[in-house]
């Protein structure tokens, strides 16, 4: 080197001024593939927490469908029995009744076995369309649950991903992307129904 601005480079000094160079240039890529990678499972994130609030919410109507439908089985059960008390008085009163009357309770019991079979036949569906808004509801929060565990997941792969910007520590990128798989699968199962 000397004062008249005429610069000699010694053997290695290009090299390492190349792999400075480099090494820079490696720092921004890595630092843009986790900011990208950050970006994509914060909106997928955002998604799947979406869906989980969709289906919690799915699970409530549903559980409210189911108790409306299990009070309508319990007013026809409510029904059925007052027929049976009918009928179970108009039994009594043959026995109390004049011949003269008899057969007209005798044709009461018969119209209230009519009207309780029908009663009983609604109460029963009304049990069942209970049971199915009640296992409606149940696969509902199953959904929900998977939703949250992946968006949950997802959480932890964006912590990771800040933690090993500032650290630079591989093995802390490396668990970043496996908790975003992690993640992404859990959400896959979730839109499979599993």
């Amino acid at each position: 080197m000397s004062g008249h601005g005429f610069h000699v480079h010694g053997p290695h000094d290009h090299e390492i001024e190349h792999a400075t160079q480099g090494h820079a240039e490696q720092g921004g890529s890595h630092t843009n593939s986790i900011a990208m990678f950050t970006a994509i499972i914060a909106t997928v994130g955002a998604i799947f927490s979406y869906m989980g609030g969709a289906t919690q919410a799915n699970a409530g109507l549903f559980k409210n469908n189911a108790a409306i439908k299990k009070t309508e089985a319990s007013n026809q059960w409510n029904y059925y029995q007052a027929k049976s008390s009918k009928q179970n008085l108009s039994e009594l009163a043959i026995e109390l009744a004049p011949a003269a009357k008899k057969e007209f309770y005798q044709d009461e019991i018969k119209r209230y076995k009519s009207e309780k079979a029908e009663i009983k036949q609604g109460a029963e569906k009304l049990e069942a369309e209970a049971k199915a808004w009640d296992d409606k509801s149940e696969n509902e929060m199953h959904l929900h649950h998977r939703w949250a565990q992946a968006t949950t997941a997802l959480q932890v792969a964006i912590a990771m991903a800040a933690i090993a910007l500032m650290t630079r520590k591989k093995w802390l990128e490396v668990a970043m992307y496996g908790m975003g798989a992690v993640g992404v699968a859990i959400g896959a199962l979730a839109m499979l129904h599993i």
